[in-house]
């Protein structure tokens, strides 16, 4: 097995675990701490639904891949169609990974459990940061302009559905 050390962009990546994590986990108070202002509820959990607690894991994660293409892609000659295809893996896996493993625990245990949500946040990111990563490295990338469009249309249905919410009861948490 072949074993190589990780690149600079790379160890971001990973970085991002723990850092996205921690500062999902802050967003979940913000609009209640900011006094329920509804521009704030377009970056924050405005209820307890498994939708609005996606918004921990869109805002933090699109920052920390943006922001660091912005200030080092010409330091460390990144490329822009591979790093933002292994954004959006990421952020689709860990937008994927967290209603699942919630409806799984929950369903399979009938329980809901607060520490068990906090993990799935941590676990959902581990699962999007690595995808993302390994997409990274290995993947050859994709358009630009089709990026930019998915990013935009995941970015336009998490205002729009923060204004005119589902209605379903599968996607309130207990």
């Amino acid at each position: 097995m072949r074993h190589t050390s990780l690149k600079q962009p790379e160890k971001w990546i990973i970085i991002g675990i723990p850092a996205l994590f921690i500062i999902g986990s802050a967003m979940h108070f913000l609009y209640n701490i900011l006094w329920k202002f509804s521009a704030v509820g377009l970056i924050a959990p405005i209820n307890e639904s498994i939708w609005e607690h996606s918004k921990m894991i869109l805002w933090p994660l699109i920052l920390w891949w943006s922001l660091y293409y912005r200030f080092r892609a010409e330091k460390y000659e990144i490329d822009i169609s591979k790093w933002f295809t292994g954004a959006l893996v990421a952020l689709v896996t860990s937008l994927l990974a967290m209603p699942m493993l919630y409806y799984f625990y929950t369903g399979a245990f009938g329980k809901h459990l607060l520490w068990v949500d906090v993990a799935i946040l941590l676990i959902a990111l581990l699962f999007g940061q690595l995808l993302g990563l390994h997409t990274y490295r290995y993947g050859k990338g994709i358009s630009v302009k089709f990026l930019l469009a998915a990013f935009s249309i995941i970015i336009v249905l998490f205002i729009l559905f923060t204004f005119f919410p589902l209605t379903f009861r599968c996607f309130k948490m207990q």
